[in-house]
């Protein structure tokens, strides 16, 4: 595997990203992974390489670089009340979507330029507060985003700009959200609410309701880790990809 850390310049800073990519075989198809709340760490970087390995070049930026270079925290930060929980809550909640939907952009552009990187559709996936902003960025570049996922996103049907629950119309291409049965971010209720918003507006995809789970399930070092959870998504996300974005 082949993997660099760059400042991707925006129009407001550089942006830290991780790349991985195969060595061999390509150029690959490029996707876009996106972080959750407690941000950049080792978890994510090996949960990138992961998809790596099956053909794609994946980008995992610091979507926290506004706030500066350091934004990234411990493991404390999921201990509510600590100081690092604190620091990640001061920069999380100032976050919103359009400032975001200018960083894909800018990714966009630069896989563009990348020899190993295939010209054409690209993937999006995000977790916890990123899974709005995936669905997001299939509404806003619908002609480039073919695949794009949700998982345990928070807060799918709000009165943000952009919000995802608006946006379902102007997605041309598949789409997949899976939600925890237990998530107080994503409650049962919001849940069915959006798939009924999914259905009426005919986007392509599924919504999927992961039963005795709870929000985070899928990351390894989390509390709530449920190993046969979380292998279900690495088998709908692949399914996906292989599907809209043709991986060798």
């Amino acid at each position: 595997m082949i993997e660099d850390t760059i400042d991707l310049e925006t129009s407001t800073g550089e942006m830290e990203t991780f790349i991985c990519r195969p060595e061999r075989g390509g150029p690959f198809p490029a996707v876009f992974f996106l972080m959750d709340a407690p941000g950049i760490r080792d978890e994510l970087r090996d949960m990138v390489r992961r998809l790596a390995t099956v053909g794609y070049y994946v980008l995992l930026p610091n979507l926290y670089y506004r706030a500066g270079r350091d934004t990234t925290y411990g493991p404390d930060v999921l201990e509510k009340g600590s100081a690092d929980h604190k620091r990640m809550r001061a920069v999380r909640t100032k976050m919103t979507i359009p400032p975001v939907m200018e960083d894909v952009a800018q990714m966009l552009a630069y896989v563009d330029r990348q020899p190993d990187a295939a010209k054409g559709p690209v993937g999006c996936h995000g977790y916890c507060m990123s899974g709005p902003y995936a669905l997001a960025a299939a509404a806003r570049f619908p002609d480039r985003i073919a695949a794009a996922a949700s998982f345990y996103g928070t807060w799918l049907i709000s009165d943000a700009e952009e919000s995802p629950h608006l946006s379902f119309p102007k997605m041309k291409g598949e789409i997949y959200i899976a939600c925890a049965e237990h998530d107080e971010l994503a409650p049962l209720a919001m849940v069915e609410e959006l798939k009924g918003l999914f259905e009426q507006a005919g986007t392509t995809g599924e919504l999927e309701i992961y039963p005795r789970v709870h929000h985070g399930f899928g990351f390894p070092q989390r509390w709530c880790y449920d190993r046969s959870a979380a292998e279900r998504h690495w088998e709908r996300l692949l399914a996906l990809y292989g599907r809209r974005l043709k991986a060798p």
